[in-house]
């Protein structure tokens, strides 16, 4: 059976609002497979609650299946139970239930329902206004498409706009949240999981990471017949009426074209086109824009992969192909998987290391406004450079620059002297601050250099 981990602020949340015995709205959104259903079941579960999940099918299936949810909740295991000839009249035996007794009433999937009724929003508007602020309903809306929830239900062309009395987008858990799920697991296990899940608890819990994280993928994704093997192509046809051409443009970021016109020429479509479907994946929460930190938005933009799941799943799923349909992956995956995996961590690393510094910022040197990466051309070599972390301050003119190493091997003086020479090419700040985070530790020189003040040391167990 799946856990229920984290969380809290949300549920601490969510129960001081219904202690309140006032009228709520509450929209929860956030990509698919998240928790949202997850943390509204627990929310939900010491409380007399309408559930109705929407289906993505016609008007009238819908009302059905509200009818259904309705009577359930009034005549509890009774079958053949009366349907309602309109929504007008289901919303009204909601108005009913909820003037003298505290009722929570959840449409989970909310865009399906909006879709297969287009009038449900202004319905809702109307009703709210005219009955049931003045009751005790305590109405959540819950939606997977971002954009949707975004746009047409907190946008300020929505009926809904103004109506809303609390909002959560639901992100995925961090790498320490992550970790709780395997306590007895070590660091490193529990980094690679956060990198091949995302800190996505669905796909946390079917990974299903018993003693082995190695044996839980030959078991559970490098597997057809397993669910993981499925999942990318399932939620694109899910979501998505062309799953084939999004499909080629995950591929193409997922081997390493980060640009529009390379990402256009991997595809074979024009740059139009394959801009409208970026953002679609934008929306979804499979694919980030990023800019330098610092800069805005133009010529050095790139594409990423914001999913680990779908990251990992495009790296190591369709280049092995062959193998897993032979049978063969378990002989080959040493070489063709475990030892690519220090490669493939190095972005979630970067990851993890920011978050690190946003957890513990009241012990840095700057109040952060924001942390990101940064690249750009050294005029002197004549070559691009990146920098793993910069931390910009809220005031002044001091940054944090970081380096981020995803190696067995110690690090040395020569990556101190490297992070340096890339902040005089970044070159914005007046003072630095330089971390350097490594997974297989540092050598006497750099620790020398760590007590004389010169630079932070992070391994991966302090980060635990």
């Amino acid at each position: 059976m799946s856990k229920f981990y984290c969380r809290e602020n949300e549920l601490r949340k969510l129960n001081k609002r219904y202690a309140d015995d006032k009228f709520e709205c509450i929209i929860i959104y956030g990509r698919r497979r998240v928790g949202k259903t997850a943390l509204i079941n627990e929310f939900c579960k010491d409380k007399p609650t309408i559930f109705f999940s929407a289906l993505n099918t016609t008007g009238k299936e819908n009302l059905e299946a509200l009818s259904k949810a309705i009577m359930n909740f009034e005549r509890p295991g009774v079958d053949n139970v009366p349907e309602f000839k309109s929504y007008d009249s289901a919303l009204d035996e909601l108005t009913a239930l909820s003037k003298e007794k505290r009722i929570v009433f959840v449409i989970d999937e909310y865009p399906y329902l909006a879709k297969a009724k287009p009038a449900i929003s202004a319905m809702l508007q109307h009703i709210i206004d005219h009955k049931w602020t003045e009751s005790k309903m305590y109405l959540i809306l819950c939606g997977s498409s971002m954009s949707f929830m975004e746009n047409q239900v907190l946008g300020k062309e929505s009926p809904l706009y103004g109506r809303r009395t609390g909002q959560f987008k639901i992100e995925p858990l961090d790498y320490k949240e992550t970790a709780m799920f395997h306590s007895k697991l070590s660091q490193e296990d529990n980094a690679l999981i956060y990198g091949i899940t995302g800190g996505v608890p669905h796909y946390i819990n079917k990974l299903d990471v018993k003693n082995s994280v190695d044996e839980a993928l030959l078991d559970n994704l490098f597997d057809r017949s397993s669910y993981l093997y499925e999942e990318p192509e399932n939620l694109l046809k899910q979501e998505l009426r062309e799953p084939a051409i999004y499909n080629a443009i995950i591929k193409a970021i997922a081997e390493g074209a980060s640009r529009m016109n390379d990402i256009k020429l991997k595809v074979g479509e024009d740059s139009a086109v394959v801009a409208k479907y970026l953002k679609t994946l934008i929306g979804l929460g499979i694919v980030k824009k990023e800019t330098p930190i610092t800069e805005k938005p133009g010529k050095k933009t790139i594409y990423l992969l914001a999913d680990n799941f779908f990251r990992f799943w495009y790296r190591f799923v369709p280049v092995n192909m062959s193998a897993i349909d032979s049978g063969r992956i378990a002989k080959l995956y040493e070489r063709s998987v475990k030892q690519q995996l220090p490669d493939y961590m190095g972005l979630t690393f970067e990851k993890m290391c920011m978050d690190y510094l946003l957890y513990y910022e009241e012990n840095l040197p700057i109040g952060l406004s924001e942390i990101g990466q940064w690249w750009g051309t050294d005029p002197v070599r004549k070559k691009q450079i990146q920098i793993d972390i910069v931390g910009t301050p809220v005031e002044g003119n001091e940054y944090i620059i970081g380096s981020c190493k995803y190696k067995n091997e110690k690090i040395g003086l020569d990556e101190l002297e490297l992070i340096k020479d890339y902040a005089s090419v970044f070159g914005k700040g007046n003072t630095y601050h330089y971390y350097i985070f490594s997974k297989g530790g540092f050598t006497d020189g750099l620790l020398k250099a760590q007590k004389l003040g010169e630079v932070q040391l992070i391994t991966l167990k302090d980060m635990y």
